[in-house]
């Protein structure tokens, strides 16, 4: 099965909530799903601490030299390995960016963030040339306003498209029940069940948004 890697040298762009979000909603519909949580800030492992679901792994402290054994060990028929990668240019990106069949770059709608994701997308250019092969990659861009798209959003996903860069739809609304997952544990799914959650009243549109980010994925994927 696939490895989906997450990266961005930016941090605050969204790259463990789409981990969790892809993990969660992969495991609902049935993948053995193993997460290698390679940010310094662990926000994968604070979400696996509670209620983690139990088709889904978490694998902490990976290094570089042990990012590709770790990946192939929990690569195979059936399963699913997501990389939430550390928010800098190293080696250990590098290596896990090597192994992928798919990389995610998340990307606010902002002119500083286009920039230094491009950066990302540099590093994917950079492996295809040392390994004389493809890595499909694609953009997906987060914390978007539901309820209206900005002028620099527009242009930035003009600029994307004219550059031939993947863009993922639907967006990653900024949500807040994407949040409470992290708190919680868990997935979208329990927190529907769960009345006493403070984000109740928006979790349905929040799971609509995981389930589209999810499915325009496992596109790309097969």
């Amino acid at each position: 099965m696939p490895v989906i890697v997450i990266g961005s040298p930016k941090g605050g762009v969204g790259k463990s909530t789409c981990a969790v979000l892809l993990a969660s909603q992969f495991s609902l519909a049935g993948a053995s799903v193993t997460l290698l949580d390679c940010d310094p800030n662990k926000s994968v492992s604070r979400w696996a601490s509670s209620n983690l679901p139990k088709n889904i792994r978490v694998i902490s402290d990976v290094g570089k030299s042990d990012m590709i054994s770790t990946i192939r060990d929990n690569d195979g028929d059936g399963k699913l390995v997501i990389v939430d990668l550390e928010g800098v240019a190293s080696q250990l990106v590098s290596r896990a960016i090597s192994q992928a069949d798919l990389v995610i770059v998340p990307m606010q709608a902002t002119a500083l963030d286009a920039a230094i994701g491009s950066e990302a997308l540099a590093l994917v250019r950079e492996e295809e040339e040392t390994l004389g092969r493809t890595i499909k990659h694609a953009v997906v861009l987060t914390k978007t306003n539901a309820a209206m798209k900005t002028r620099v959003r527009r242009e930035l996903e003009q600029n994307l498209k004219e550059a031939g860069v993947d863009l993922i739809e639907p967006s990653l609304v900024q949500r807040a029940a994407f949040g409470e997952l992290f708190a919680l544990g868990g997935t979208l799914a329990d927190m529907e069940k769960d009345k006493s959650v403070s984000t109740a009243g928006n979790v349905k549109n929040a799971i609509e948004n995981a389930q589209g980010f999810m499915e325009a994925v496992y596109e790309r994927l097969v």
